[in-house]
């Protein structure tokens, strides 16, 4: 004889069969992680939590156990992919690059280019941009493929093949090569940082794009 709860059930669903309040996802880690990319979106890293992630996916909370040790690893995987698509603005900002002059006019514009559409990428969506870099703690993954954009370059490897242009192309001594990522990279992405968490988080965006500009000539000069 049914229980009071098995009739309820069956009456739910027309068909003698209880409802299921879960379902079976085909790819349930990249559901998983695309849900908490959205989560990061909207929130920056903090808000990347695995019982938020699965209730945004459609799927029971213990379900993410399976792809994901512990919330740490959910982040780390959302932090690749938030580094993926900050490639990915990098290497829109250089294929809008219109056509130069000469061989030096154009790895000029595509160093430069690097750095604009990495402070681009900070502006236009933050909370990607902190998850980007809130895990891992060193250089691991930094060519991992996992964080790489349509060219199959992760952003480090971006700056430093426009970096290779330069040496290529007489605008930087090889000499100086050597460590110029860490130089550039740090200049602009203080900037970064200024502009979506500090003190310059108010400027107009013209004033915001001119100091990024200036920022990058600096970077020219000093490398």
């Amino acid at each position: 004889m049914l229980s009071t709860l098995e009739a309820a059930a069956i009456a739910a669903t027309g068909n003698g069969k209880p409802k299921r309040d879960t379902y079976r996802h085909g790819d349930l880690r990249n559901a998983l992680t695309e849900a908490a990319l959205e989560l990061a979106r909207q929130g920056g890293p903090e808000a990347v939590v695995l019982r938020a992630a699965t209730r945004r996916a459609g799927v029971a909370p213990n379900a993410a156990y399976r792809h994901f040790a512990d919330r740490d690893a959910l982040l780390h995987a959302v932090s690749q992919k938030a580094m993926a698509h900050l490639a990915r603005t990098m290497e829109a900002e250089q294929a809008a690059l219109p056509p130069a002059p000469d061989a030096v006019a154009t790895a000029r514009a595509r160093f430069r280019a690097v750095g604009t559409g990495y402070v681009r990428f900070a502006q236009e969506e933050p909370g990607l941009f902190r998850t980007a870099f809130h895990v891992p703690g060193d250089m691991t993954h930094a060519a991992a493929d996992t964080a790489a954009g349509g060219t199959g370059k992760t952003p480090f490897e971006l700056l430093g093949m426009a970096l290779d242009g330069l040496v290529e192309n007489g605008l930087l001594p090889e000499a100086r090569r050597p460590g110029a990522e860490f130089l550039a990279w740090s200049a602009v992405h203080g900037l970064a940082v200024l502009l979506i968490d500090g003190p310059l988080r108010g400027l107009h965006p013209t004033q915001a794009h001119d100091a990024g500009q200036h920022v990058i000539d600096m970077i020219e000069r000093g490398i």
